[in-house]
């Protein structure tokens, strides 16, 4: 395939985690290369060998560790993929010079920032830190949602129909509730594996940029 240079090309990623909140380590990462209209040119599903082979008792730590079996059947089925964390890490660096990635997408971006980088250096011992290719731009769709879809009457009207919404009545604005409202599916429930939330998180990505207004994009934009 021929790169369009003319376009611009984004990766969001999504990652899957053990050990808690504070200091989470990837188990299975997602990733899609699309555009700013969320046309998909290259995705891929890593499960990280480190976490989910090598250090069996840490994987036991997920909150979805239950999806164990699930996993290893769609590894067997070669719908994912078990590589290092050294190999994922040269994947995401190569596709974003492949396709001069503008920015690197996550919802929450924090967490998946801070999930990629303590689970490098967990393995390595810190003797690589920094797991992202250095000088792209990670932007956040949540706080890009929090400041164009949440801001809408529709949203905030459907937020409290359904009962999407915080102790203080703020609707909430997690990517299983953005998505339901850009589809209209409230049945709709997220998977929490890498790919399949990277492929709705691209939608709320593209939703926000086709609102043509002023928001934060950046991680740690406060």
């Amino acid at each position: 395939m021929k790169i369009d240079r003319r376009r611009n090309y984004y990766l969001t990623i999504d990652t899957e985690t053990a050990n808690g909140l504070d200091d989470p380590m990837m188990y299975d990462l997602g990733g899609a290369i699309h555009d700013r209209q969320g046309n998909v040119y290259e995705t891929f599903s890593f499960v990280i060998y480190d976490i989910f082979c090598a250090d069996r008792q840490l994987f036991n730590t997920a909150y979805y560790a239950e999806k164990r079996p699930m996993y290893e059947a769609q590894i067997a089925a070669g719908l994912r993929k078990i590589v290092s964390i050294h190999t994922a890490r040269r994947h995401v660096a190569d596709l974003c010079k492949k396709y001069n990635v503008k920015a690197i997408i996550a919802h929450n971006a924090r967490f998946d920032y801070r999930s990629t980088n303590y689970t490098l250096r967990y393995v390595t011992k810190s003797k690589s830190r920094f797991f992202l290719p250095y000088g792209i731009p990670m932007w956040d769709t949540l706080k890009m949602a929090q400041d164009t879809i949440c801001k809408q009457p529709t949203y905030i009207r459907f937020c409290t129909e359904h009962g999407y919404t915080k102790q203080n009545g703020a609707p909430r604005a997690t990517a299983e509730i953005l998505y339901r409202y850009i589809t209209q599916n409230v049945d709709f429930i997220e998977d929490h594996t890498g790919l399949e939330d990277v492929l709705i998180e691209k939608e709320i990505f593209v939703r926000c940029m086709k609102q043509h207004k002023k928001m934060r994009k950046g991680a740690f934009e406060k």
